[in-house]
């Protein structure tokens, strides 16, 4: 990779991104073939419409329209009344008709903001046929099943200035997506994809732009603007000149690649499409302002928010709002544990570290047989002090590959802990008596070995000892 030390620190980067999501209706955009990307086999979901036999004429799937108004509405942006569909001309072999439906002057959606970044525009139009190059002899193959597919196509105003804050706002746009259930949005079936325009420039006027495309997955777009950055940042110090042109990323060498010059919009020769009428959002009751607020779920955003406000610490929040799965999993412990904000923390602190530590050593990343209730239970537990951190964790992996109750598990394998002093006060005395250097370090003004002693009496009680009891008795036995 293109080393960015000091060459690239002495420019500005410049990003914005373009993303474009297949919304997840039953039928595609303009006909009514099945829009199923799982669909195995080639060229069975097509008719003369999506295929552009002549004579055919395009009907609008109402339902893709109101999806890409409620991800307007969920980022607060403006929604036009009156919008219109155009051609954009160019040819493919995936483009069956020879030009695309698509929206140019006016988009259903403009302005907005998400994780931060503002937004320029959200429109609609139709996917492309899916083609493959493969086998010795280059065979060229298109499946024209994904031909007609509703696409949108966000697009971000030029804002974002670093490969991170991109990243985050892809994967904000994936879970909102998937919230509103507007998009199944997985990079890895094209189903989101990503391209980012970048620039660099030592002033405030903006330099030439690169769009990189071929970015499907979160680190292939944060990795691509690192990579174009410093690139162009050695570029330019050397004297060379940034063409605004398309390139590439290649996933195995992790660098860009040249591929054609950039059109511009002149080229698409744009003009509004004449099979399909004008549309007035007024006109229709499902796109009202009123019918798109009452259909939006609990957003991402105020989701975290809300964590956080139970008592999750924010890093926590971030990372349990971002996966649906979690998320469900997390809300139905908050509504056990209820209005306690040290117990939320805790239970947070646990799922984080140590449930989705288990799910990530499983074959089918599952919770296991840890219901919410149970894992509730567990906190309470350690919250009460009746399990030290490692006797949880040691309870919580017999949950985990059992069920069962954590208090009958714990007393069972002797998971809880003792916080009786004349239990503890036994072992205690044989710790001090086994370790007579750090004890005398520690009388002679060593305190930090008070830790280091706790230790070996947990070491000596299995884990079982309270250490706030242990050090409590260590500190009243050395004293004498």
């Amino acid at each position: 990779m293109t080393d960015s030390s000091d060459a690239s620190k002495a420019y500005r980067p410049t990003i914005g991104l373009e993303v474009h999501a297949e919304l997840a209706t039953q039928t595609k955009m303009f006909c009514r073939c099945k829009n199923d990307p799982n669909e195995p086999r080639a060229n069975v979901n097509v008719c003369p419409v999506c295929m552009a036999h002549p004579g055919t004429l395009p009907t609008m799937n109402q339902e893709a329209i109101r999806q890409v108004l409620r991800v307007g509405r969920a980022v607060g942006a403006n929604l036009a009344d009156y919008t219109e569909f155009d051609r954009k001309s160019y040819f493919y072999p995936d483009i069956p008709k020879g030009y695309q439906i698509t929206q140019f002057e006016y988009p259903f959606v403009a302005g907005g903001t998400l994780a931060g970044v503002p937004l320029t525009r959200i429109h609609l139009e139709e996917d492309t046929a899916r083609s493959s190059h493969e086998g010795a002899e280059s065979t060229s193959e298109v499946d024209f099943n994904r031909a007609g597919v509703p696409l949108m196509e966000l697009v971000t105003e030029p804002e974002i200035h670093d490969a991170q804050t991109a990243g985050k706002f892809a994967r904000e746009l994936q879970l909102l997506l998937r919230t509103l259930g507007a998009s199944h949005a997985n990079l890895e079936k094209g189903e989101m994809r990503i391209e980012a325009n970048i620039s660099v420039s030592k002033t405030d006027t903006l330099g030439t732009k690169i769009e990189v495309k071929n970015l499907n997955s979160f680190r292939s777009v944060e990795r691509a603007i690192e990579f174009e950055i410093a690139r162009q940042s050695k570029l330019l110090d050397e004297g060379g000149v940034v063409l605004q042109e398309t390139w590439g990323w290649d996933e195995n060498s992790q660098t860009t690649f040249r591929q054609r010059s950039k059109e511009g919009s002149a080229d698409y020769r744009y003009f509004p499409e004449p099979d399909l009428p004008k549309l007035k959002r007024s006109e229709i009751a499902e796109w009202s302002d009123e019918a798109l607020l009452a259909s939006l779920p609990e957003l991402p955003a105020a989701k975290q928010a809300r964590y956080v406000f139970a008592g999750l610490k924010e890093a926590d929040a971030d990372l349990i709002h971002a996966d649906m799965r979690d998320a469900e999993f997390f809300d139905a412990v908050l509504t056990a544990i209820g209005n306690n904000s040290a117990l939320v923390s805790l239970a947070g602190n646990y799922f984080i570290s140590d449930l989705k530590g288990l799910l990530a050593k499983s074959d089918n990343n599952s919770f296991g047989k840890v219901t919410p209730d149970v894992f509730v239970e567990l906190v309470r537990m350690a919250h009460a002090g009746d399990l030290s951190s490692r006797g949880a964790k040691d309870t919580l992996l017999k949950l985990y590959e059992d069920g069962g109750s954590p208090r009958a598990i714990a007393e069972a394998n002797g998971f809880l802990q003792v916080s009786d002093t004349e239990s503890l006060k036994k072992a205690v005395q044989e710790v001090i008596a086994a370790n007579p250097g750090p004890v005398e370090e520690y009388k002679g003004g060593k305190e930090a070995n008070i830790q280091f002693l706790v230790g070996q009496c947990m070491k000596a009680t299995k884990g079982a000892g309270n250490p706030q009891v242990l050090k409590e008795l260590l500190l009243e036995e050395l004293a004498k």
